[in-house]
C-alpha cells in the first residue's frame, strides 16, 4: 500500500524521487502477475454451461449468433433490437465466439474471462501513468479483478457487453490521454471512435464525456484556479467552460446514444414491466441501491443473479438512512477536495455512472444488479486505496501494516469471488442460491419453474404459483399456470388466466403465445369466432413467434405422441393458415386412434368445400 506519489495541496499528484529507481521490469511484471491471477480465479468457467438467463437469447439459441461472421450477421447485429437493447458489437462478439467454438460454453465463457482481463490490465496502465503511484494502481486494479461483485458480468455469458463495453471505455480514456498531449482532431477522433464502440457494445458508458471531466480536476488537474498542474503529467490548465465545450462532440454521441436506448427498449417493451411505478417510488429505489451498491462494495454478501424490485416495500428508516449516507459523504468529499481530489473524483465518478442504471426510468424488473456495479466500483476502490495508503503515509505507520492490508484484502475477496463463480455452474444452483438470499423474487422462481417444467418434474408449477402470489401482474407466470389448466383440461380457468396475462403487458412474443393458445382452446369448445379472433391477434402480434409455437409444439407432439396432442397441433396450424399441414396433423391424430371424434370433426370441416 505504501506509495510513491505524495498528494499536494491543489491536487497535483506529484512524482517523488522515488520513482526514479523503478526498474524497467516492474511494470510487465506486475501486469504478469494481475493476470495469472486473475485468469486462476476465473478458470472455473470454463468448464461451466449456458445458464437459463438470457443466454438462449444471446447465443444457444440465437441462429443469427450462430451462423458467425458473415455480412449477413453484420446487417442484423446493426438493425436489430433483440433483447431490447442496440448493441451490434456485442451481438458480433458472440457471432465471433461462434465463428471458432461452436456452442462450447466453455470457451464462450473465457473470451468474457479475457476480456475482464484486458479490462484489469488497462485500469493498471492508466492509473500508474498518470499518477506514477504505481503501488497504488496496483491495488485498485487487483481489487477491481478480484471483486465479488464483478462476477456477474464475467462468469455470465450474457452480459458480455459489460466487460465489452468497459474495455472500449477503457482505449477512449486512454486516447484522451493521448489527444491532450498533443491536440489534434485525428487523435479526437480516436477518442470519438472507441466511445462510439462502447456505445455499440453496451449504453452504460454513455457517462463518458462526464468522467472526462472528472479525470481533468484529478488526477489531470487542467481546471484553471483549482492549484497548480500535475507533475506527473503535465497539461495546460483551463476554465471549466472550455473543458465542457471540449466535450460537445462526445456529448452529442451520449444524446444520440440515449435516444436510441429509449426507442429500442419502449419498443422491446423492456421499460417498466412492473407497472406505472410512481416517480417517488423509482426515486426511494435509487437512493436505497445507491446505499446497497456502497454497502455490498465493502461487504461484498448475499449477492444474488436477480434482486427484484422493492416496490413499495421500502421503509421511510431506509430510505432515510440511505439519504443521510449519501449527503455526509457527498459533503465530506467536497469539503476535502482541494486536498483529497481522489476522493472527490472517485465518490463523483461512483454516483455518475450509475445513473444510467439506477432506476429513475425503469427498465426490467430488477431494483439493482451487481452487474451495474462493474465500472462505477472503480471510483470507490480509487478513493479507498489512496486514502488509505495517505493515511499510512500520515500516519508514518510500519510499512507492514500497509502489507498485511494489501495482501489480506485480495485474499479476502478472492475467497468470497470463488464462491460466487461456483453458483454460476449451473442453472439450477444460480436459482437456488437467489431465492436462498433475497425475498419475494418472482423472477428466481420463474425461473426455477421453467428449469423444472423441463426436466419435467410436476414441482415445477409450485415455482409459477409462488411467483404469481408475489407479484399478481407477472404475465410468465400466469402464461404457465393458464398453459397448465389447459394440459389439465380446465378450458374455462385457462382462458381467464391467459386474459390475466395478457392484461399485464407481456412482450410481442409472449402476448403471440398466449393468443395462439386461447384459439387453440376457443376451437374446442366449439367457439369458431373467437377462435379466429384469436388467431388473427396472434398472427398481427407476432407472427414469427407463432410460428416459433408451432415448432416447439411439434417437437412435443413427436415426443409424446398422442391423438390429443395431434389434435391439438392441429388446430393451431389451421388457425396459423397452414391447412395442409393442419390435415396432416388431424390425419395423424386418427391413426393413432381411430374413434378420436374431434380429429375427424375437424378433419371434416377441413376438407369441407369452402363457400
Amino acid at each position: 500500500m505504501q506509495s510513491v506519489v505524495t498528494v499536494k495541496p491543489g491536487n497535483a499528484p506529484n512524482h517523488s524521487s522515488d520513482s526514479g529507481t523503478l526498474r524497467v521490469w516492474l511494470i510487465p511484471a506486475l501486469c504478469a502477475l494481475l493476470a495469472i491471477v486473475t485468469a486462476a480465479l476465473y478458470s472455473p468457467v470454463a468448464r461451466h454451461p449456458f445458464v437459463d438467463y438470457d443466454d438462449s437469447v444471446y447465443v444457444s439459441e440465437n441462429a443469427h449468433v450462430q451462423s458467425g461472421l458473415s455480412v449477413e450477421t453484420v446487417r442484423w447485429a446493426l438493425t436489430t433490437s433483440a433483447a431490447s437493447n442496440w448493441h451490434p458489437l456485442t451481438w458480433l462478439s458472440h457471432a465471433l465466439d461462434c465463428q471458432f467454438f461452436g456452442l462450447n460454453a466453455g470457451a464462450h465463457h473465457l473470451t468474457s474471462v479475457a476480456i475482464h482481463i484486458c479490462n484489469v490490465l488497462l485500469l493498471f496502465l492508466l492509473l500508474s501513468r498518470v499518477t506514477r503511484a504505481v503501488g497504488r494502481s496496483v491495488m485498485v486494479a487487483a481489487l477491481f479483478a478480484l471483486h465479488p461483485l464483478n462476477v456477474e458480468s464475467v462468469a455470465w455469458i450474457a452480459e458480455r457487453k459489460n466487460v465489452l463495453c468497459t474495455f472500449f471505455f477503457f482505449l477512449a480514456l486512454a486516447a484522451y490521454g493521448w489527444y491532450l498531449l498533443r491536440p489534434s482532431w485525428k487523435r479526437y477522433l480516436a477518442i470519438g471512435v472507441f466511445f462510439a464502440m462502447g456505445l455499440a457494445s453496451k449504453p452504460m458508458v454513455i457517462t463518458l464525456p462526464f468522467v472526462l471531466l472528472l479525470l481533468d480536476y484529478w488526477p489531470l488537474c487542467r481546471f484553471q484556479g483549482s492549484g497548480p498542474p500535475s507533475r506527473v503529467f503535465p497539461l495546460e490548465q483551463k476554465p471549466w467552460a472550455g473543458l465542457v465545450w471540449e466535450k460537445l462532440p462526445l456529448l452529442v454521441l451520449s444524446a444520440a446514444s440515449a435516444a436510441i436506448t429509449v426507442a429500442v427498449q419502449n419498443a422491446g417493451h423492456a421499460i417498466e414491466p412492473l407497472g406505472d411505478l410512481p416517480l417517488l417510488s423509482r426515486l426511494q429505489n435509487a437512493v436505497y441501491s445507491y446505499a446497497m451498491y456502497l454497502a455490498k462494495t465493502f461487504w461484498p454478501v448475499n449477492l444474488a443473479a436477480f434482486y427484484p424490485h422493492p416496490l413499495n416495500s421500502l421503509t421511510l428508516a431506509q430510505v432515510a438512512l440511505s439519504l443521510v449516507i449519501l449527503l455526509v459523504a457527498t459533503v465530506l468529499v467536497w469539503k476535502y477536495r482541494a486536498t483529497r481530489g481522489y476522493a472527490f473524483v472517485g465518490w463523483l465518478w461512483f454516483l455518475g455512472t450509475l445513473v444510467p442504471v439506477i432506476g429513475v426510468l425503469q427498465v426490467g424488473a430488477q431494483g439493482m444488479a451487481d452487474r451495474y456495479a462493474y465500472l462505477p466500483i472503480i471510483g470507490l476502490l480509487v478513493g479507498v486505496v489512496w486514502g488509505l495508503a495517505d493515511f499510512v503515509q500520515a500516519k508514518a505507520l510500519d510499512s507492514r501494516v500497509a502489507t498485511a492490508i494489501a495482501i489480506t484484502v485480495p485474499v479476502a475477496l478472492s475467497a468470497v469471488t470463488y464462491r460466487q463463480i461456483a453458483y454460476w455452474r449451473s442453472s439450477q444452483e444460480l436459482w437456488t442460491h437467489a431465492l436462498q438470499v433475497t425475498r419475494n423474487n418472482f423472477i428466481a422462481n420463474d425461473n426455477m419453474g421453467f428449469l423444472l417444467l423441463d426436466q419435467g418434474r410436476p414441482e415445477a408449477m409450485n415455482y409459477f404459483y409462488a411467483a404469481a402470489a408475489i407479484w399478481p401482474r407477472d404475465f410468465v407466470s400466469r402464461g404457465e399456470i393458464a398453459a397448465s389448466l389447459q394440459d389439465q383440461g380446465k378450458l374455462q380457468e385457462a382462458i381467464q388466466e391467459y386474459q390475466n396475462a395478457l392484461q399485464d403487458g407481456p412482450d410481442p412474443a409472449s402476448a403471440a403465445h398466449y393468443y395462439g393458445n386461447m384459439g387453440v382452446i376457443f376451437r374446442e369448445v366449439g367457439n369458431d369466432q373467437l377462435a379466429k379472433q384469436s388467431f388473427r391477434a396472434a398472427l398481427d402480434t407476432d407472427e414469427p413467434a407463432v410460428q416459433a409455437l408451432i415448432q416447439q409444439l411439434s417437437q412435443w407432439v413427436a415426443s409424446q405422441p398422442a391423438a390429443a396432442n395431434y389434435w391439438r397441433l392441429g388446430l393451431l396450424l389451421e388457425g396459423a393458415n397452414r391447412p395442409a399441414e393442419a390435415k396432416s396433423a388431424y390425419q395423424r391424430a386418427i391413426e393413432i386412434d381411430p374413434h378420436f371424434v374431434a380429429a375427424s370433426k375437424a378433419l371434416q370441416v377441413l376438407e369441407a368445400p369452402q363457400r
